[in-house]
């Protein structure tokens, strides 16, 4: 009974959390983040404000823990790149084929695209980007580093990741800006090609 009990209150959670959700990606879109309050959003939601305090706090409490969602299932992508090898990716780069990690990726963001479209916009969370860059773009490129790079602390190795992590970065903000039209096969394969494209080189896949 106690189970029962239990599984009853989380669905009613998470349904509530969804609504929450919905309603605070409507808002940051229509009037941006700084500029609608709890009860705005309770109102959007259709629930009671008791229902926002008691499970996330506040309006940051829940933005915060959709932010969380999203970043623990990318950073559920590391393990895959941690396992990539260089040759695995050249590899995929002679044959053309998309590498199913990327597509696995892409697949995973384009089912967070209205909530990453809102945070990730100029009206939403300027610091949601940068988390987003420093978990998965920056990982994507230390993989397809040469190994005796990867753990290399030389200034301009560095600034090399930093480069590429912000380029990927502004890949994946600009997808989702322009309403994700390619598919994940596609983009999978764009990312990959953009990396060994070099100045002077036709820009084609």
């Amino acid at each position: 009974m106690a189970e029962e009990t239990a599984a009853t209150e989380d669905k009613r959670i998470t349904r509530s959390k969804c609504a929450l959700k919905d309603a605070l990606v409507e808002l940051i879109e229509e009037r941006g983040l700084a500029n609608f309050n709890a009860s705005d959003l309770c109102s959007r939601a259709n629930l009671n404000r008791g229902t926002l305090y008691n499970n996330f706090g506040d309006k940051d409490g829940l933005l915060a823990a959709l932010e969380e969602d999203v970043m623990r299932d990318l950073e559920g992508f590391q393990a895959q790149m941690q396992r990539l090898e260089l040759r695995d990716v050249l590899r995929y780069r002679v044959s053309k084929k998309p590498m199913p990690f990327l597509v696995s990726l892409f697949d995973h963001l384009r089912e967070q695209g209205s909530f990453l479209h809102a945070v990730m916009g100029p009206k939403g969370d300027p610091s949601f980007g940068p988390r987003v860059r420093d978990a998965v773009c920056a990982e994507i490129i230390q993989t397809i580093l040469h190994e005796r790079y990867r753990n290399d602390p030389a200034p301009f190795v560095q600034y090399y990741v930093a480069f590429y992590a912000s380029a990927y970065l502004g890949v994946i903000t600009h997808w989702v800006e322009t309403g994700m039209k390619e598919s994940s096969q596609d983009m999978a394969q764009i990312a990959l090609r953009l990396f060994f494209i070099k100045p002077g080189d036709p820009i084609k896949l």
